[in-house]
């Protein structure tokens, strides 16, 4: 009876200690997920503010983009009237140069 009483509390040590054991592992676990889910939580916020910067910049970029076309359509509508004026100022340089032709055919031929 001695004998089996040694082999169960030889059992019960090994128990003990495998008990031990597994407490010991699903300790690391543990200390390994809390790291973890601090690290979750930085990048979340992280994350929140990249996507807020990111949301600032496209609406920037909106805005620029709007500003430019607005540009380009005055910088072409400007373009267009001042080619209107260049076409104007030659045709009536072509006209101011035609008349002084003629008051020049005039005054030579009241004169002679």
């Amino acid at each position: 009876m001695a004998a089996q009483g040694a082999s169960l509390q030889n059992y019960n040590n090994e128990l003990v200690k495998c008990i031990e054991d597994l407490r010991e592992k699903r300790e690391q676990v543990n200390a390994q997920i809390m790291k973890e889910e601090e690290e979750k939580q930085k990048i979340q916020k992280e994350v929140a503010l990249l996507t807020d910067r990111l949301n600032k910049i496209n609406e920037g970029l909106v805005r620029k983009t709007q500003a430019r076309n607005e540009y380009d359509k005055t910088i072409q509508e400007t373009e267009a009237a001042y080619m209107k004026i260049l076409e104007s100022s030659q045709t009536l340089l072509h006209v101011l140069k035609r008349e002084t032709v003629n008051l020049t055919k005039k005054k030579h031929t009241t004169e002679g």
